[in-house]
């Protein structure tokens, strides 16, 4: 068994080992709430600053919201969520600014995105989801809808809409693993109908997008979480594919 002596020298160790000065703990709370910043923006949720008006009124220029970045990974995108996600070589966000170059600036960049005091780099694009795989997607009905499997769309979320004669679109077979968005503010944003020429009909791929947009942060009066309108509530692909397309229509 250990001496008396020796557990005493252990204790009088102990207390004398000399606290952290403030700059010592302002270092070390400093790195773990960088390390923890970096491990919840890289598995759980990350901070964007909308970059430009395509999502307008929904989404306004410098907005702040959380992008739920696990959901995603336990169930595929659903019709009318907000969705970031990865633009190919030829999409490009309005007003979204490129990557800095440098260590410096690049280091800052990359802190201030843990905060989302950064706007997404110019390929972080927002857009929101209006078909899934195997939908059908097309423009206009003569309502001037946008249609999903030949059912007409009431989106009181859509600002500043194109005229009619030039929202025409379509059809487009939406592939598997694939997804067709629009902006809220159709009438600029460049969005699926805008690389509809494409190989791909404009769509985008499932792996590309980085995590549903669920809350706005800031500013504070605009704050408020992103809910999916009761517009795709009543959306059934699977039973409308049954049916004739000339049925559906006039229904």
């Amino acid at each position: 068994m250990p001496s008396h002596g020796h557990r005493g020298g252990r204790h009088r160790a102990i207390r004398e080992r000399r606290p952290l000065s403030l700059f010592q703990e302002t270092i070390l709370l400093t790195c773990v709430a960088l390390a923890v910043a970096i491990l919840v923006r890289a598995f759980l949720v990350q901070a964007f600053t909308v970059p430009s008006g395509s999502m307008e009124e929904t989404l306004r220029i410098g907005d702040r919201i959380l992008v739920n970045k696990i959901i995603y990974t336990v169930r595929e995108p659903h019709r009318g969520e907000i969705v970031v996600f990865k633009g190919a070589d030829d999409w490009n966000e309005e007003g979204a600014e490129p990557p800095p170059s440098g260590f410096f600036p690049t280091v800052g960049a990359y802190v201030g995105s843990l905060f989302g005091a950064t706007p997404p780099g110019e390929k972080d694009l927002v857009k929101r989801v209006v078909g899934v795989a195997g939908d059908t997607v097309r423009c206009c009905d003569r309502q001037g809808r946008v249609t999903v499997n030949g059912l007409g769309l009431n989106e009181p979320y859509v600002h500043d809409n194109t005229p009619v004669e030039q929202r025409a679109f379509g059809p487009v077979k939406v592939p598997d693993g694939r997804l067709f968005v629009l902006g809220d503010h159709r009438g600029v944003s460049a969005d699926s109908r805008y690389h509809i020429a494409d190989k791909w009909h404009g769509t985008i791929s499932v792996s590309d997008v980085i995590g549903r947009a669920f809350l706005i942060v800031w500013p504070i009066p605009h704050a408020g979480s992103l809910e999916v309108p009761d517009t795709f509530g009543g959306l059934n692909s699977s039973l409308l594919l049954m049916l004739p397309y000339r049925r559906r229509r006039r229904s």
